[in-house]
Formats: C-alpha cells, structure tokens, sequence
C-alpha cells in the first residue's frame, strides 16, 4: 500500500489479533520491564514530514495486567484528502471543532509517560509519525524505548515469497529456489491454484490484471500516479500531488530536468508523451 492502502486493510485485523492477545498473554509470557502501550494511528497521509494524525487510540497495559483506554480524534489543520477518508472514513467534517495535536500533546504525554510501545508497522509509520508531531508540539518526546512490531513478527514468522505459496496454493517444497527454471514452474502453478483456491477470482486476464496489477501508476518505479480522474499526477519531489502537464505548461526546465536525471527510461517515455500533451492542451 500506496503504502497507506496496503497499510490499512491488513492493519485492523492483525492489530485487533495483537491487542487480543496481549490482554491474553502480557502478564503471563510477555515480561514487561513498564507499561506496555499498544497504538494505531490514522493520519492524512503516509509522508511523516507533511502528513498529520487525524486520530489515535492507545490502550496502555501496566505491569498488573490491567488495562488504561485513550482515543481521540484531532484536527489536523490541513485538509485530509478524500482518498484518505475514504480509507479511513474521517473526513474534514468530523474534524471541525476538535483539538489540534498541539492542543491534546499534553494530555497524551502524560498518558504514554516513559512506557515501551506495540504496534503494527509502527516502527516504520505510526511511531515516527507520533515523534514528529510532538517536536511540532514543541514537546521533547523520549525515543528511548522498546518497541514491538507485530507486522514484523507476522513476516518473519510467516514468510511471503514464492516458496511459500508454493507451499500453501500447491502442497510442494520450492526445490532449487531462485533458479529461473524452477521459480518460472512454480509460480505458473501458483497462479492456476490460486484461481481455484479464490472464488472471487475470475479465470480471465482482464480481471487477474485489474485485480494483481498497479493500474494506479502510469509508470514502473511509480513516479507518476494516476489520480481519481484519471490523470497523471507526480508522486515526488516539489510537485508532488500536482497534474503533470500543469507542471510543464508552468516548468518546461522540469521536465528537461528529469530527462538529463536519473530516471528509469520508462519513466522519461512516460513524461514525454505527457509533455507533448501539455503542448496540445
């Protein structure tokens, strides 16, 4: 997921696993040296520098075992953009009248004091995220902690490659994985399984391209995106978000900029036929 789609269709059910377990198991497996904070957040957007938290629930479990629930929704300040709420059905509606981040830092220093924390793919995402919003609070928040990811657990523990869906789809051991010959046999195999194994996958390739594919990007290295009408917007760098061909009807220098640059040759075919297009626009 864009790394935030991906991120929130797996999250509420694997998380919702871990916090049922934890409530199970902390007292019993899990030796805590403090309370223990188990968190998710939802955000803006997954740009930890511009993005902001529009909501957050943490449960705090102390050392006996019990358990402390803190949520609050929160005016980011910024708009949050309708594909976001889409995802994760906070619009800027809901948003009117609730407090900043900087209003409710506070509040949520206090509540989290020196605990360790739990999440999924917060080592990544939701605990940088938190950081940077409390240096934005002018609050000194203490990284010093510990820290479980359960999606990290979760890929070690369940590895996603292709002897493993190998295994799964076909009841097989990969031998000589990574060879072209028995990876290339596999995976055909894999893909016919997992047809059958799937009622809601159609045996046609327009489907199993809709449904596998990355239609949201006109590009490979996925430079640039393709928006909710259907045009081609940047996906980084000073003109992220904006309309492509807006930006070279603006900047002619940009384009040639990523021309001369280190772009993957796809994406400079990609531009250019959008260049032209500008010229006729």
């Amino acid at each position: 997921m864009n790394v935030l789609a991906h991120k929130k269709w797996i999250i509420p059910f694997y998380l919702s696993l871990f916090i049922k377990k934890c409530e199970y198991i902390c007292y019993v497996n899990i030796k805590l040296r403090k309370p223990l904070i188990v968190f998710d957040l939802e955000t803006t957007g997954v740009q930890i520098a511009k993005d902001r938290i529009v909501e957050i629930y943490c449960i705090k479990i102390q050392m006996d075992g019990q358990e402390e629930h803190l949520h609050q929704v929160l005016n980011p300040t910024i708009p949050i953009p309708p594909e976001v709420s889409e995802i994760h059905g906070i619009w800027d509606k809901d948003v009117v009248g609730k407090l900043t981040f900087n209003d409710f830092a506070p509040t949520l220093n206090s509540f989290l004091g020196d605990s360790d924390f739990g999440g999924f793919n917060s080592n990544r995402f939701d605990f940088p995220m938190l950081v940077e919003e409390f240096y934005r609070a002018g609050i000194s928040f203490d990284a010093n902690r510990k820290f479980i990811d359960a999606q990290r657990i979760f890929h070690k523990m369940e590895p996603r490659n292709l002897g493993a869906a190998y295994q799964k789809y076909c009841n097989k051991n990969l031998v000589d994985a990574h060879s072209a010959k028995a990876d290339t046999i596999a995976t055909w195999e894999v893909i016919k399984a997992q047809v059958d194994f799937y009622d809601e996958l159609e045996n046609n390739i327009d489907f199993l391209h809709a449904f596998s594919g990355e239609s949201e990007f006109f590009d490979f290295a996925r430079r640039i995106k393709r928006g909710s009408d259907g045009e081609a917007y940047f996906n980084f760098g000073k003109y992220l978000n904006r309309r492509v061909i807006d930006v070279f009807k603006e900047n002619r220098g940009y384009y040639d900029w990523m021309i001369k640059g280190d772009f993957p040759e796809n994406t400079k075919a990609v531009i250019t036929k959008l260049a032209l297009a500008s010229r006729n626009a």
